[in-house]
C-alpha cells in the first residue's frame, strides 16, 4: 500500500492552542516588544503590529493587526483603521523590494465559521503570490510549500526597511 502521508508536525501547536483560553498570540507579541525576534514581529506603530505568519499559506505571509484586542472591524477607530492600511501598503512595499512577488491577495476572516483561526482580535492578512504558484503540492494534496525560514525572510524583511525607511507612516 502506498503511503500518502505528508508530516507537518510543527502544525500540532497551532491546532491544539486553538481553543485554549488566555492571551492570544498578537497580545503576546503585543507585550513583549524584547521578544520582537522570537514572535517574528516586523513593525509594531502606534496602534497595530506586523507579524510574520507561523502558518503561512505562502512565503512572505504577513498578519497587520491593531494592538488593541478587538473582534471586528466596528470597534476600531479611524485612526487605526488609517493606520492598519498604511501598514498594509508598507508591508506590501517591502514584500515586494525582498521576495518580488507577482501580486497579493488581501483578506480578512470575522468568526470561526468565516475562517478566522483567531476570532477575538482581528487582523489583515497580506499574502504574496506568484504567477504559477499553484502547484502539485495544493492541487494533489491540499498542502502549502514554504519555500524560506521565517527567520530568514524576517531578518530581511528588517533590512529592507532600515534601508528604505519602512514603514513610512
Amino acid at each position: 500500500m502506498e503511503n500518502k502521508n505528508l508530516w507537518a508536525p510543527w502544525r500540532i501547536n497551532y491546532i491544539q492552542g486553538l481553543d485554549k483560553g488566555g492571551d492570544c498570540f498578537i497580545c503576546q507579541a503585543c507585550k513583549s516588544p524584547g521578544d520582537d525576534d522570537k514572535n517574528f514581529v516586523l513593525w509594531r506603530s502606534s496602534k497595530s503590529i506586523v507579524i510574520l505568519n507561523r502558518y503561512p499559506y505562502n512565503n512572505g505571509h504577513l498578519l497587520i493587526a491593531p494592538l488593541r484586542h478587538i473582534p471586528d472591524l466596528q470597534m476600531s477607530s479611524d485612526d487605526e483603521l488609517l493606520e492598519l492600511m498604511k501598514l498594509v501598503r508598507e508591508s506590501q512595499k517591502a514584500l515586494s523590494l525582498v521576495i518580488k512577488p507577482h501580486g497579493f491577495n488581501v483578506g480578512m476572516n470575522f468568526g470561526r465559521c468565516a475562517g478566522a483561526g483567531l476570532p477575538d482580535h482581528f487582523h489583515i492578512h497580506l499574502v504574496p503570490r506568484w504567477d504559477g504558484d499553484t502547484n502539485f503540492m495544493a492541487v494533489c494534496s491540499d498542502t502549502d510549500v514554504i519555500s524560506q525560514s521565517l527567520t530568514e525572510l524576517l531578518e530581511q524583511l528588517k533590512q529592507v526597511s532600515k534601508e528604505h525607511n519602512l514603514p513610512n507612516l
